[in-house]
């Protein structure tokens, strides 16, 4: 049995939910989203919960039973209070602007890198190291840290590089003499 499947999605107040067979939509403050779940769960609402089951006894519906919970989690998490990434970056001369809907980087590369803000995100930039991102889609969130991150992955002698916030780095020793 799922440890994470059989708990219950609360739906907070201000947020709408609709079930169109596989379709689960919810629309809150910061929008509308959408998420669609596979043929092998069943999702009822009850009383201001989201309720997941499978929708037959087999493995593949066991599996994907936490994971439809855990989407639906974050969707209406999405659409209610939203999610936020903090990045920080370390190095000499290592920067970040936003540019209209452009975050430009200095990151030690002979060019800067202009990379577009994906719809629905909103990036800012505290004292030029420090990047805030924000949205409701968890996974468009995620991707686009991802890929910034990896213009610039944290290196183990110095440390210099684009990281996550809390994200922990093994250095290790340089060169002896």
């Amino acid at each position: 049995m799922s440890r994470v499947g059989k708990e219950s999605v609360e739906v907070p107040s201000g947020v709408e939910v609709k079930i169109d067979g596989v379709i689960v939509s919810a629309k809150g403050k910061l929008g509308e989203q959408s998420v669609t779940l596979t043929d092998d769960v069943k999702v009822t609402q009850d009383d201001g919960k989201l309720l997941v089951e499978p929708s037959h006894p087999g493995k593949r519906a066991r599996m994907m039973w936490g994971t439809s919970r855990a989407l639906l989690q974050n969707l209406v998490t999405g659409v209610s209070d939203g999610f936020t990434y903090n990045m920080d970056i370390q190095g000499v001369g290592y920067r970040a602007a936003v540019q209209g809907k452009t975050l430009n980087l200095q990151l030690g590369h002979s060019h800067d890198i202009n990379y577009p803000i994906p719809e629905g995100l909103n990036v800012s930039v505290e004292r030029n190291t420090q990047i805030e991102v924000k949205g409701a889609n968890k996974q468009v969130l995620g991707q686009f840290c991802a890929e910034v991150r990896a213009f610039r992955p944290p290196e183990p002698y110095k440390g210099k590089g684009v990281r996550l916030r809390g994200e922990f780095v093994m250095r290790k020793e340089g060169k002896k003499k």
